[in-house]
């Protein structure tokens, strides 16, 4: 059975308060939604002073799908470490993992916006240091016994649901990345198909002495939405996808490599290129994907069009992907 996702970062840039509320309380519902008909994950990020309205607070929205779902997991893809304080981030995940009861995935990137650090007062440069600093602190945490912690003494409370700690995972694209998650025994999370940096990562495991996995995404990870007519969707939504696609290739320089990174500059462009995908039904099967990865609010799309095509999907499409 394939692995079926719903994304959800809540852009919107024309929003008001209120449209922002209806759109993240529509988010909510989809997801209690997609839990009921069998979609297997909700995945959400981090992004900061975004002029669009991106989500913030990836673990305060997951409590939230958590709190109204009862099987999905929320992978938050990924937490952006150095802007965190590690006991902090600890304590949140450590509660969100008793309350889901051990469905919360968190993927700890370091980010690419140098804007970011800029608003939270935090050293770009130190990033990588504040990045061990943070997986360390976590994973020590999370043993509920006392550890030594920037010269003192700390015990951090509850400790998890899960055994021996909540799923987490280190995010990059980069050589770094993935010595940092061999070093700790932790499972790594490319941000693309990069198929040479999982075997340096397994190259690193051996000269580490742990053990670890690989979570990496398929050759092929299109966003796709459903429409029964495509050419119409395309021509009516088509701007929303164009807008994400456009904000993320303004952050993203040459060397970031992405699984939905994009260079298309129209709507016709971006159809082409196939990073998303506006299919039908019948279409969306026939794709033959290892990965279904729905964005139904992508860049500010209309809720109700967002509904008629997680709908799609959930009547649809889902059925016949396990035939």
């Amino acid at each position: 059975m394939p692995v079926t996702v719903v994304r959800f970062n809540l852009v919107d840039p024309a929003a008001t308060p209120a449209s922002l509320s209806a759109r993240y309380k529509a988010a909510i519902e989809m997801a209690a939604y997609a839990d009921d008909r069998g979609i297997t994950t909700v995945q959400t990020e981090e992004h900061h002073g975004v002029a669009n309205n991106w989500l913030p607070s990836p673990f305060a929205f997951a409590g939230a799908v958590f709190g109204a779902t009862r099987h999905l997991a929320v992978t938050v893809s990924a937490v952006i470490g150095p802007l965190h304080d590690p006991l902090r981030l600890a304590e949140d995940i450590a509660v969100l993992d008793l309350l889901s009861g051990g469905r919360l995935v968190t993927v700890a990137g370091i980010g690419y916006r140098p804007e970011e650090y800029a608003l939270f007062d935090v050293d770009w440069k130190r990033r990588g240091a504040l990045q061990d600093e943070l997986l360390e602190t976590v994973l020590k945490a999370w043993t509920g016994e006392e550890f030594t912690y920037r010269d003192r003494t700390v015990r951090v409370t509850p400790r998890p649901f899960s055994d021996p700690h909540p799923l987490l995972l280190v995010g990059g694209s980069s050589r770094a990345a993935a010595r940092r998650a061999a070093r700790l025994g932790l499972p790594f999370f490319p941000s693309a198909h990069l198929p040479e940096l999982e075997a340096y990562y397994k190259e690193r495991l051996v000269e580490y002495g742990t053990e670890g996995w690989t979570m990496m995404p398929a050759a092929e990870t299109p966003l796709l939405h459903m429409a029964e007519d495509p050419d119409r969707a395309w021509a009516e939504y088509g701007g929303h996808f164009l807008h994400e696609a456009r904000t993320y290739a303004s952050w993203q320089s040459g060397d970031i490599r992405s699984a939905v990174k994009s260079a298309a500059t129209t709507v016709e462009e971006l159809r082409a290129e196939g990073v998303y995908r506006i299919l039908t039904p019948d279409q969306c099967v026939a794709q033959g994907l290892e990965n279904h990865v729905l964005h139904p609010l992508s860049g500010g799309m209309p809720i109700d069009e967002g509904w008629r095509s997680l709908h799609l999907f959930c009547e649809d499409v889902l059925p016949r992907l396990g035939d």
